[in-house]
């Protein structure tokens, strides 16, 4: 890769990230009055959050049935109001328990 191919891919991701940011504010200059959308772009970053993360969770560890195990715990545990910190570690914790009885189970 060159200097200048470098160059283009930086502005070209500039740019398509300013586009992003600035397009909104330039195409919805008033306040969005349609509830439906309100609702809409407020449930978006979630549900973005949620099918960019979900796939990489249930592919992280040797067997999807150890990442479902700690997955269920994370959702448990964020349900019940815990904090980053505990719902982390009961997820690790989960999966590395399931992981570790598997190995030696089968």
């Amino acid at each position: 890769m060159t200097t200048s191919q470098l160059a283009a891919y930086i502005g070209v991701m500039a740019g398509v990230t300013y586009l992003v940011r600035m397009l909104p504010i330039v195409i919805f200059r008033k306040k969005i009055k349609s509830r439906f959308v309100t609702d809409f772009l407020y449930y978006v970053p979630y549900a973005v959050l949620g099918a960019m993360t979900i796939p990489a969770v249930l592919f992280s560890t040797g067997s999807i049935i150890s990442a479902a195990a700690g997955l269920i715990a994370a959702v448990l545990l964020a349900f019940k109001d815990k904090g980053l910190l505990a719902v982390a570690a009961a997820a690790c914790i989960a999966a590395f328990a399931v992981e570790a009885v598997m190995h030696f189970v089968f």
